[in-house]
């Protein structure tokens, strides 16, 4: 057990910033730099050529980018649980680290809003959705619910790092933690509430999209914890991580747990059950990405890492398991918006519609291309970029033993 304690940081307050001088550090700036401007390359490229350049199609519309973009904003939601267990609900254990919860949060939903509206097309119409709203429309409700949640947390950092602002911390965490919920329900209802996509078309999508971001956001702010006090000669609490870990093999029993209902409830509707055979049985690459990749490699192999003794006291087996948990979730949002949009559209649901010969009835196939990888990565690169410059030029990283 580490003599450092995380009752000690949390009493001396003392933080400083990541030294960030080495070769290796630089190294690091600019192989995120590249993949940055990579992707604004290949966004610049879609935009002026048009998207026939990439895979997607009349049927596949939303492709790479936005499974990228969905994955890290549901994931940036989830990052917040170490600053709700320390804010909201009085887990002393986790104050040192409600910084780096923010920071991660904060990157991560710019970079997953960064790829969505280069992938989106006109970036510099963003102001329209800003300043005009449709308040019919799930999507409305998220501009207003991304902006909110980037102010809050923004407000909550700031309680946290200036003194005097101190006592109004729980009070905001509490707050932050309604909205980062109701941000999450709000992200699934996106896909709940088309009815004319059969697997689609469910309200349990909400809470099972919250499940999701509590699974996702746990296992990238662990492994970002394990990354920082991994390196630089930082020590952190073996408390922190073991209890951190159980937490994070308890959400993602939650997540399996809402994927099994929600595919059996489909299974037992009699209008569903053919876009489940197709999904669970007969859709070819999204079966196999459903079965290994979600379940096997995101929830399976992850829990059996995080479980079993011999592997679960091990920090790099931990560090693995948080990486395939992730791995899994970015397969998850494929299934969800690739696989839903491949099944064939009921435009009209419970009605008799003469079929034309354009796709009618027809399974859609979707093979990404470089730019929708590179736009995809670029946003990956820059919120990653964001959470190191942020640790090097104020002061996230609590000091412990054996740092400057």
């Amino acid at each position: 057990m580490d003599t450092a304690t995380s009752s000690d940081f949390a009493v001396s307050g003392r933080y400083s910033v990541i030294a960030g001088r080495g070769p290796s550090f630089y190294a690091l700036l600019a192989v995120l730099a590249v993949f940055v401007v990579a992707g604004l390359v290949a966004a610049h490229q879609m935009e002026t050529q048009g998207h026939y350049i990439t895979g997607m199609n009349n049927q596949i519309v939303w492709g790479i980018p936005h499974v990228f973009a969905v994955f890290m904003i549901v994931t940036a939601s989830g990052a917040l649980n170490g600053a709700s267990l320390s804010s909201v609900l009085g887990r002393s254990l986790y104050t040192p680290y409600a910084r780096l919860s923010g920071l991660l949060a904060i990157a991560l939903l710019l970079g997953g809003l960064a790829v969505i509206t280069l992938d989106l097309g006109r970036p510099e119409r963003l102001v329209v959705a800003l300043t005009h709203f449709n308040l019919k429309s799930v999507f409305a409700w998220n501009v207003l619910f991304y902006t909110g949640f980037l102010v809050l947390t923004g407000l909550y950092l700031w309680t946290l790092m200036e003194r005097r602002m101190n006592r109004l911390t729980k009070p905001v965490g509490g707050v932050l933690l309604i909205w980062r919920l109701t941000l999450t329900t709000a992200t699934g209802l996106i896909f709940g509430v088309l009815v004319a996509r059969a697997a689609y078309d469910a309200a349990l999508m909400a809470p099972m999209f919250i499940a999701m971001s509590l699974s996702f956001g746990s296992a990238a702010y662990l492994l970002l914890l394990l990354a920082v006090f991994g390196t630089g000669g930082r020590v952190m609490d073996d408390a922190v991580v073991h209890d951190f870990k159980r937490l994070l093999s308890a959400f993602v029993v939650v997540a399996l747990y809402f994927v099994i209902v929600f595919h059996a409830v489909k299974l037992y509707s009699a209008d569903s059950r053919a876009v489940e055979r197709f999904l669970l049985a007969d859709g070819g690459v999204i079966t196999v990405l459903f079965w290994v990749g979600q379940i096997g490699i995101g929830s399976l192999v992850p829990l059996w890492l995080l479980l079993w003794r011999p592997t679960a006291e091990l920090r790099p087996c931990i560090a693995t398991a948080c990486a395939l948990v992730l791995l899994g979730g970015l397969v998850q949002i494929y299934v969800i918006i690739i696989g839903g949009q491949a099944y064939p559209l009921d435009i009209f649901p419970g009605r008799e519609i003469i079929e034309s010969g354009f796709f009618d009835g027809a399974i859609a196939h979707y093979r990404p291309r470089l730019p929708e990888f590179l736009l995809a990565f670029g946003g990956v690169a820059f919120a990653i970029l964001l959470v190191v410059l942020g640790m090097r030029i104020l002061p996230f990283v609590p000091k412990t033993r054996g740092t400057d």
